[in-house]
């Protein structure tokens, strides 16, 4: 009875800190400009199941994609164990599920042992590939303190938590022999291998050696949950919805602004999507998270900074300081930091800074090419060029801050419908003097 109370007190609090950051990370998200994404609902699912759950793109990369995969797997499988976990822990009992499905549950058990151990090797391997081969992109400028602590953090944790699993198996096995109590699983093969260590052990010490391991993954478990919530790995669960409301044009096709498409349209004496144009067009382009859409801010949570979009951004190969990482990372600080203003009570978006300037600088935009080599390379779909092009819209229409060649690139098409300098009625003059050699 003890163990209950205790459980579900522990439980409770889990709870309560993930519903808290949950409902945070919601009102945040909420902030962004509405926008309706609800059409192709088809194309969707099946992005969201290819992408999200296949993990089609990360198959680029085959070794850590398959690698990957194992953890991805072994998180989805081996947390069916811990249901089981949740009703032994509610109800006082040990491996409920075992009468139910006699030799099929060992069968269970030794699968969920081989993720156990997939997932602890794949982690292992990742520390070494992060810390010891020194991969370019792991180690760019915003990696450091709390991004690089919590990559490393994370596989460390799945490391413990599996060989909790493992530690708490093998004794369990050998409890099977010595108390009526335990249920026989049969041979678990994996755990089976660190028996020797135990075997010698009173069976007062097996107990407690079970039970800690117990009581260690389940309260690990619950504290990754609460974790991941504040951590890059919350892509987890954000890349299902991000994939699905990604961007289903092609990859070169720009957003257009509603407002200035229908003032060209009722200048040229066309038809506008707007019968009544708005009375205030609002603001042009992105100065802060509130000017983005809800959608941006979402992939901001679903990035896994694993920097596969800046690894491949010309600008950044380049020595220019663009990385569409940081872009992403940069729109995730500042909703975090405006988020904690508004929940304490503060100042929220008027707290004197932007998104623009105190995060993103123009150096940064400016030297993005609009090629999509970010969006391609994202294993999630998530899409840094549309953030800069809104805070490009911004810079040039708001604040007429664009690089000088730029302005008059603008002035050109303005005036002459092309980026030259050149009338549009001497346009194909280079086609008569092509048409006299």
């Amino acid at each position: 009875m003890i163990q209950q109370i205790a459980f579900v007190i522990t439980l409770g609090i889990a709870t309560f800190f993930i519903r808290k950051r949950v409902l945070r990370i919601r009102d945040n998200i909420r902030l962004g400009k509405q926008v309706a994404i609800d059409d192709r609902i088809g194309e969707r699912f099946q992005n969201m199941l290819l992408v999200a759950f296949g993990q089609k793109k990360m198959f680029k990369k085959l070794i850590p994609a398959i690698l990957h995969f194992f953890i991805y797997v072994g998180f989805l499988v081996i947390n069916l164990e811990v249901l089981e976990f949740v009703v032994d822990g509610l109800l006082g009992t040990h491996r409920v599920f075992a009468p139910f499905l006699g030799s099929f549950y060992g069968i269970l058990m030794n699968i969920f042992e081989f993720l156990a151990v997939a997932v602890l090797l794949a982690c292992v391997f990742f520390l070494i590939r992060r810390n010891v081969l020194s991969i370019p992109r792991f180690h760019s400028a915003e990696l450091t303190k709390w991004p690089l602590l919590d990559a490393n953090l994370i596989l460390i944790t799945e490391i413990v938590l599996m060989t909790a699993i493992l530690t708490m198996n093998a004794s369990d096995q050998i409890l099977q022999g010595r108390d009526e109590h335990y249920v026989a699983t049969g041979n678990l093969f994996f755990s089976s291998f660190l028996i020797p260590l135990f075997e010698n052990l009173s069976t007062g010490t097996l107990v407690f050696i079970e039970r800690f391991a117990w009581w260690f993954h389940i309260i690990g478990i619950l504290g990754f949950a609460v974790y991941v919530t504040y951590s890059k790995h919350l892509h987890i669960f954000l890349a299902f919805p991000n994939t699905y409301y990604g961007k289903l044009e092609a990859k070169g096709h720009i957003n257009n602004m509603p407002v200035v498409t229908n003032e060209v349209k009722s200048m040229l004496g066309l038809s506008t999507e707007a019968p009544n144009p708005p009375a205030e067009p609002g603001r042009f382009g992105a100065k802060d998270i509130n000017d983005l859409s809800w959608h941006n801010l979402m992939a901001a949570y679903s990035c896994t900074e694993c920097g596969r979009c800046t690894a491949e951004c010309p600008a950044n190969l380049t020595g220019k300081k663009l990385s569409p990482r940081k872009i992403m990372m940069d729109t995730r600080d500042r909703m975090e930091e405006v988020g904690k203003s508004i929940e304490s009570g503060g100042p929220g978006l008027n707290d004197g800074k932007s998104l623009l300037g105190d995060y993103i600088t123009k150096e940064e935009i400016n030297a993005c090419t609009s090629c999509n080599a970010c969006v391609e390379a994202c294993p999630v779909l998530i899409n840094p060029l549309e953030i800069i092009l809104e805070l490009r819209r911004y810079v040039s229409m708001e604040e007429s801050g664009a690089p000088a060649s730029w302005n008059s690139m603008y002035q050109n098409i303005e005036t002459n419908f092309a980026p030259w300098k050149f009338s549009p009625s001497d346009r194909f003059n280079w086609a008569k003097e092509e048409s006299n050699k």
